[in-house]
């Protein structure tokens, strides 16, 4: 299961937030998203749990509670929602050609 983490401090590194969830089961992977620009931390991120029922315990017991001064939200990551037509022009102003 991926799981979303928000309201992380900006200082939190990736290895304390894998430590954070391991202590309700095996963590795949953890991820803080970075500002590609600034390389500082955005403040949330993502863990990875192989067994449902492990992330799911996660979620319930980590979920509002204060870690170094900030309360966590945490909940099963959603998936982007793709939207339909691709990239192509999005109208008359698009920059295309007109005849």
């Amino acid at each position: 299961m991926n799981i979303y983490v928000g309201s992380l401090p900006y200082a939190t590194t990736e290895d304390a937030l894998k430590a954070l969830f391991e202590q309700y089961g095996q963590v795949t992977s953890a991820k803080i998203i970075m500002d590609k620009f600034t390389g500082k931390s955005k403040g949330f991120g993502f863990v990875e749990m192989p067994s449902d029922e492990e992330a799911q315990q996660a979620i319930e017991a980590l979920n509002g509670t204060d870690y170094e001064g900030q309360r966590l939200r945490i909940s099963e990551a959603r998936q982007p929602e793709r939207r339909p037509g691709g990239n192509g022009p999005r109208g008359p102003r698009s920059g295309g050609r007109r005849y």
